[in-house]
């Protein structure tokens, strides 16, 4: 693991990035693939319920990432939460244990990956990390108002801190390389995030992700750039940039955020669809193909995205053909270590 001791967030992630060839791959989506490996996942815990009846399934879909090329793997903590735990009848500690498993698993997964291919070079040459997923306190609703950003009554900052303060401590104190939180849908929470890096001390590089229904705006309506300063001004923010938007919004986001920070930014959007909070499920099937996501690649390099995964709906393949444009070359600029 690497921490920000002997440098920045932001100087751990670029030489991770230069590690890597001058760009990253992450891994797609998990939920996706947990059920098209047969896990029920019609729970408010949602992904995280696997961490319950099948943690065999979640280790299996951070190895079919790792053998499509991604270079880090997110836990599966997105929908992990000590309250959310607690209310299935769980007792403190036995919540905070499962959200260690969430971290345990995908380090187990990447000792195997790299167990497997001791005697190929290129997976002891590129990185291979583990990203602590923390998903919004709209995600825990499971109403899907990570995608709105309206948190009612409970949308104060210290509500906020409270909420996420311990999880942020535990997922941290399990050792994973990074902190990803994801899908952040307001600056509020934004700024509650970077308290909590400052206030728990927090030695472990983060990134923040926020999400775009409008390609313009988060989807709370607040402004990305002021959202993307936030980021910017933190440094144990290591990377900023947008998760779970439609593939044909990134290009103006990237050049949105990269008026506002010189980070390494990053991208996982969704495969184009809408997720429908009420029904729970995705809606309206305007998804790309892993052939047309793949198509937007070369552009999102050349705004200077330096690490390029995808996020819901999305599979090993799509990652597969990510890595596979990357490592082309031909058209991937390396990103400048500072």
């Amino acid at each position: 693991m690497v921490g920000t001791a002997g440098g920045g967030a932001e100087e751990a992630v670029r030489r991770w990035v230069e590690a890597g060839g001058g760009r990253l791959v992450l891994d797609g989506g998990l939920a996706t693939e947990l059920e098209a490996n047969g896990a029920d996942l019609n729970d408010p815990l949602w992904s995280a319920k696997c961490l319950l009846a099948s943690p065999h399934l979640i280790r299996k879909v951070h190895m079919d990432y790792l053998e499509a090329g991604a270079n880090i793997i997110i836990t599966a903590s997105y929908q992990a939460t000590i309250q959310g735990f607690e209310s299935k009848g769980f007792s403190k500690e036995q919540s905070e244990n499962l959200l260690t498993k969430s971290v345990e698993i995908a380090r187990e997964a990447r000792e195997m990956f790299l167990q497997e291919h001791l005697d190929q070079s290129i997976p002891a040459q590129k990185p291979i990390l583990v990203a602590a997923s923390i998903g919004s306190y709209g995600a825990y609703l499971a109403d899907g108002s990570e995608y709105s950003g309206d948190y009612g009554e409970a949308g104060t900052k210290e509500f906020l801190k409270d909420f996420h303060r311990r999880r942020l401590q535990v997922l941290a104190e399990a050792g994973p390389d990074l902190i990803a939180f994801e899908t952040i849908p307001n600056k509020l929470e934004a700024q509650a995030y970077v308290e909590l890096l400052e206030e728990c001390n927090i030695h472990i590089p983060a990134w923040f992700s926020f999400n775009s229904k409008d390609g313009v705006n988060i989807v709370s309506g607040d402004s990305l750039i002021e959202c993307a300063t936030i980021a910017d001004k933190c440094a144990k923010v290591g990377a900023v940039g947008i998760n779970c938007t439609p593939p044909r919004f990134i290009h103006g986001l990237i050049l949105s955020i990269r008026k506002v920070t010189d980070k390494p930014i990053l991208i996982y959007p969704n495969s184009g669809e809408r997720y429908d909070g009420e029904k729970k499920e995705w809606v309206e099937s305007t998804g790309v193909s892993d052939g047309d996501f793949v198509s937007y690649v070369n552009e999102w390099c050349k705004d200077g995205a330096a690490l390029i995964g995808g996020c819901c709906r999305t599979t090993p393949n799509t990652i597969r053909a990510i890595h596979r444009t990357l490592n082309q070359g031909s058209n991937a600029q390396k990103l400048p270590v500072a």
